[in-house]
């Protein structure tokens, strides 16, 4: 008799952005005649750039001639597409890697769902709340049910303190998805110290990091000191270049991070992340890491800055003309998302149900992102320019 996993009954029934859908499916199959504009669901909508489609070509036609076919590729990751990383996203910051520390993927989910199986269940783990869903489900599919909820409310401005329990993994999003809001150096600072007295590991989620505009706010993790003694790095082309339907990805495991065994002898998470991919993973394909590498030319660097601009355009939009209309709003800075609070005393169900019912605008209620996020409602700046000012002039109507 085959067995199900039973972890898997404890996730919730409807995930996030499933239930979404489907109630927006449900507005349009009743309402024909009304277009919905929708701030939800942080998918882009500006095309790939004219470099990523050349190397795609490129690399396609690489592919249909014998002198040049690629077969399974390197489980780590091409050289090229390594180097360019190294030397373009991290060494202008400041911080040094070696080679065999940058791992190419196709998704951070993956990878995330990745680092979860690979360190021990009886681990305590520190989410913060409201936190991207995915996090919590991972853990929850694993088993680990030692989860310390590390509160971000708008009275500590959505950063949360520093748990008074001892927690082994520690998860950070910054900018962080849904609140919008990043972690300047001495927050940052306070984690990583952290983690070092504590010897525990950090999951940093820098997928947005591209959309940093103040200066005080770290690129990555590694600009703090003794950060690679603690943290994994987790990077995405998704919304940087548009790759949400290409898929690709890289996540940084420094050889100096080290976990332990019941024993406590120290183990290299790199090396063992190294051996798991291997039989896991079967390596991201040969044509979209040369897409991925085309993002380093000079036209590249120009058309996907762009296109970021675009987005970013659309966060200030949406944050300047809610605000005036007399909402209270977070994030849209350093972030393509807008966290927006509630008017009335309204629930995040409640008003997501308004807004899609009275003017056919769908976002994200906050409360889908943990208990911390109920009275909140995430909105994203990857739409269209036109279709976000008609959405924001939606809102702002139904609230005038």
């Amino acid at each position: 008799m085959a067995r199900v996993n039973e972890e898997f009954l404890n996730l919730k029934n409807d995930y996030l952005f499933s239930k979404i859908i489907e109630k927006t499916n449900e507005y349009k199959a009743k309402n024909t005649g009304i277009e919905v504009k929708s701030l939800g669901i942080g998918d882009v909508t500006l095309p790939l750039v004219k470099p990523v489609i050349e190397a795609m070509h490129k690399a396609v036609d690489e592919m249909s001639k014998k002198e040049t076919f690629r077969g399974y590729g390197l489980v780590q990751g091409y050289d090229f597409l390594i180097e360019k990383i190294i030397k373009t996203e991290y060494e202008k910051i400041g911080v040094t890697l070696d080679h065999d520390e940058v791992f190419i993927a196709a998704g951070t989910k993956g990878d995330l769902a990745g680092m979860v199986e690979l360190l021990s269940i009886n681990n305590t783990v520190g989410l913060m709340d409201p936190v991207y869903p995915a996090y919590r489900d991972m853990n929850i599919m694993m088993g680990r049910d030692k989860i310390v909820y590390l509160k971000g409310t708008e009275e500590n401005g959505f950063i949360p303190e520093l748990p008074k329990e001892h927690v082994d993994i520690i998860y950070l999003c910054s900018p962080n998805n849904p609140t919008g809001i990043a972690l300047n150096r001495e927050q940052l600072t306070k984690w990583v110290n952290y983690a070092r007295e504590n010897h525990s590991i950090i999951f940093y989620d820098s997928v947005y990091e591209a959309f940093i505009t103040n200066e005080n706010m770290p690129h990555s993790i590694y600009e703090i000191e003794g950060a690679k003694e603690v943290a994994v790095e987790f990077r995405s082309y998704s919304k940087i270049a548009g790759f949400t339907g290409v898929r690709c990805s890289y996540t940084v495991v420094p050889k100096t991070l080290n976990a332990y065994t019941k024993d406590n002898e120290k183990i290299s998470i790199n090396s063992l992340w190294r051996r798991g991919q291997s039989t896991k993973f079967g390596a991201a394909s040969y044509i979209v890491q040369r897409a991925a590498e085309a993002i380093y030319t000079e036209e590249g660097q120009k058309e996907i800055k762009e296109n970021i601009n675009y987005y970013k355009e659309n966060a200030k939009y949406i944050k300047e003309e809610l605000e005036k209309a007399g909402f209270k709003v977070y994030g849209g800075e350093d972030s393509p998302y807008i966290w927006l609070k509630v008017p009335d005393d309204m629930k995040s169900w409640e008003f997501f149900d308004k807004l899609l019912n009275e003017v056919a605008v769908v976002g994200t209620p906050g409360v889908g992102f943990g208990e911390q996020g109920e009275g909140f409602f995430r909105l994203t700046a990857f739409s269209s320019k036109e279709d976000t000012e008609i959405a924001v002039s939606r809102i702002v109507k139904l609230f005038k």
